[in-house]
């Protein structure tokens, strides 16, 4: 789903409520009425009418590439984790314990003197491995090393379920190495471009001379490494290409390893990273592997040296010295457009959240995730369920044998809303007082021997892959499930029984419910079948009917430009589209089925209607920084968040008919051009 691209936030009307000297306290302004922009022509940009208001009155802060809900959640959550953080460092707990780890992760990483006195000494270990490299195989063997403890080199490898046979865990390799978000950054010859990769090559020679090198030495360096990945970029696949699961999945024997990239020493790779009880592998991108199987025999060892040094400093320049940590965010600002960096200790809660995140998640939902709140949710997916269903069975295009494996699809969607029932056990992480960078190793290894110690093993269809705080939520293909973290349905400065359903089910039940559950059904979702294996379960003509109707979607956003020189790429954002469209649509049929929707009532001057697609656009309701809008357009498989509420509801009849749109207006989209998919 990914809320986080670009989220939305409520008005500054919520500041000074809690005034002492004050009155009684004011009604709360509505949620929805206070952030229009009445000024606006909705019929020419409804986001903006929806959200101009807000956006007019609240500036991005100087440390965020964008600015709305989903940060005012991270902002509220943050404090949150912070006294968790605080409380946990002075309780004195048992050693072992969970709170021990939070405790002695925060005040280490909060120890800013003594992260300075250390300097690389903690690194110092992978330092000299890397200087002892002589060869491909000693190079092989120290990048495997390096990836135990999160420092990533050459390609991307990880441990999830195998595509067709979702009851068994696979180990996959993927195309990686490349320093720059995305490929087409080696490739795209804008002035942007350009300078991005400029001021790429001066971080590389930075980051290797603050470490002792010669400045003349890291230039050559940089310019050896900038060349060397763009080979590298040269052999990746496109973003939109990754999407393809069957083109993606190429099945071979281990044994087979070698004729793909000979250069590679396979089984001291594995035997390093852990790699056991298999006998079969999955390559994403075949041709990536030869090319880089190539690049390691043509490249000068000092080159690779050099990568892998680079890369080290990179991946842990937040945990080290500051000249380290302001290298690293005055390049990175480049793709968010942040002016200054996030004080310390939210850079810190930020890293225990990705380290030890469901940790801090089981003393999180004690207090911010009532059961009443749980159940509200929960009843939520069954209705949204129900409503796929139903249009399932309206829909003209498809086959009545593919209808009935799609409820089957349907039924076997598991929902997990709020929190796990089991939580990870963390005992075998080692969190000190040493130092902040070995605390970040220990856990970067501990992350890895998990992840690696489920090959040969039973999948663990409980475990959740986000935590409980989390403003953002997935489906999960392989086990065909819905997940709903806490954080996703919380709206800053209102309880949740303060907000009616129509704000509830265009907020919550379309934009996260329904989005996820037709990701079950988009393009990519729908090629997995009720069991989460990878199989055509569609008639060929049901198939053909699905993809026409799926081009016109694509087609409709490869038209949108969000910033001059740059479109949104409607191939690779189609299945975030077709999710967004299909939870607007679910939600909306939900919902015509509650007591709100029957009665027609008005709050605040707006319909029920009018205040369901109100209450979906405030889940985007924000506003970025170019540098970031770039990035995202270069890189991410969700469209912009103004697209994400105009671009599908342009395609809603009933849109239409709720803000009188009409013919030759901007919102205007023809019935024979509008997509119908689900």
């Amino acid at each position: 789903m990914n809320r986080l691209i670009i989220c939305a936030a409520l008005a500054g009307y919520l500041a000074g409520c809690n005034s002492s000297n004050a009155g009684p306290e004011l009604p709360k302004k509505d949620v929805l009425a206070a952030n229009l922009d009445t000024t606006a022509d909705l019929s020419k940009d409804f986001f903006l009418y929806a959200n101009g208001g807000w956006i007019k009155t609240n500036q991005i802060p100087s440390d965020q590439g964008s600015w709305g809900i989903g940060n005012l959640v991270i902002e509220e959550n943050l404090k949150r984790l912070r006294t968790i953080s605080e409380k946990a460092d002075s309780a004195g707990a048992p050693k072992g314990s969970n709170e021990q780890k939070i405790g002695d992760f925060w005040a280490t990483a909060m120890d800013s003197a003594k992260i300075e006195q250390q300097g690389l000494q903690p690194l110092k270990p992978y330092l000299d491995k890397i200087n002892n490299i002589k060869d491909v195989q000693s190079l092989i063997a120290t990048s495997a090393e390096l990836k135990k403890i999160g420092s990533g080199t050459l390609f991307s490898d990880f441990v999830t379920q195998d595509d067709k046979n979702s009851d068994v865990m696979s180990y996959k390799l993927w195309q990686g190495g490349l320093g720059l978000p995305e490929r087409e950054y080696y490739f795209k010859t804008d002035t942007a471009t350009v300078h991005i990769r400029k001021k790429y090559t001066e971080y590389i020679t930075k980051m290797l001379t603050l470490s002792g090198e010669d400045s003349t030495k890291a230039a050559a360096d940089a310019s050896n490494i900038l060349a060397l990945e763009t080979k590298l970029a040269k052999a990746s696949r496109k973003l939109e290409d990754l999407r393809d699961p069957y083109k993606n999945y190429n099945k071979m024997a281990i044994s087979d390893l070698p004729k793909l990239s000979p250069a590679i020493d396979w089984a001291s790779h594995m035997n390093i990273t852990g790699v056991h009880r298999i006998d079969s592998i999955i390559v994403g991108q075949p041709e990536f592997f030869k090319a880089l199987s190539s690049a390691l025999q043509t490249t000068p060892i000092d080159v690779w040296k050099s990568v892998l040094k680079f890369n080290l400093l990179s991946d842990f320049a937040t945990s080290l010295p500051e000249q380290y940590g302001v290298t690293a965010f005055n390049f990175n600002k480049l793709f968010s457009g942040a002016k200054e960096r996030r004080p310390r200790w939210k850079r810190v809660i930020q890293m225990e959240e990705n380290l030890m995140g469901e940790m801090l998640g089981q003393l999180y939902v004690k207090e911010f995730f009532s059961e009443k709140a749980k159940q509200r949710y929960t009843d939520m997916v069954e209705a949204i369920r129900a409503a796929l269903k139903d249009r399932i069975g309206q829909l003209e295009w498809m086959s009545d044998s593919t209808k009935q494996k799609a409820y089957a699809k349907l039924a076997a969607m598991k929902k997990k809303v709020g929190y796990p029932d089991k939580w990870k056990d963390f005992s075998a992480m080692q969190i000190g007082r040493e130092s902040y960078v070995q605390n970040v190793i220990n856990a970067n290894a501990w992350w890895h021997n998990y992840q690696m110690n489920k090959l040969g093993k039973p999948v663990d269809r409980d475990e959740w892959d986000m935590t409980p705080q989390t403003y953002n939520a997935y489906y999960n293909s392989s086990n065909n499930e819905i997940v709903l973290p806490a954080g996703i349905f919380t709206v800053p400065g209102y309880r949740d029984e303060e907000l009616d359903d129509a704000t509830v089910y265009g907020y919550a039940a379309a934009s996260t419910i329904g989005h996820e559950i037709t990701h079950g059904f988009d393009d990519e979702g729908r090629q997995f079948d009720d069991k989460g294996n990878l199989q055509s379960w569609w008639t060929k003509k049901d198939e053909k009917e699905f993809n026409k109707r799926a081009q016109v979607m694509v087609e409709q956003f490869n038209n949108y430009e969000p910033l001059k020189g740059y479109h949104i790429n409607g191939k690779a954002t189609l299945g975030e589209n077709i999710a967004d469209l299909g939870g607007i649509l679910l939600g909306l049929e939900a919902f015509k089925k509650t007591e709100q929707y029957k009665k027609g009532e008005k709050i605040a001057g707006l319909t029920p209607l009018q205040r369901y697609f109100l209450g979906y656009a405030l889940g985007w309701l924000g506003q970025i920084r170019d540098e970031q809008l770039r990035n995202q357009l270069l890189t991410n498989v969700h469209s912009p968040a103004q697209y994400r509420v105009n671009g599908p509801f342009v395609n809603v009849d009933e849109f239409y008919t709720a803000f009188n749109i009409k013919p030759g207006s901007p919102m205007y989209r023809a019935d024979s051009l509008r997509v119908r998919i689900w």
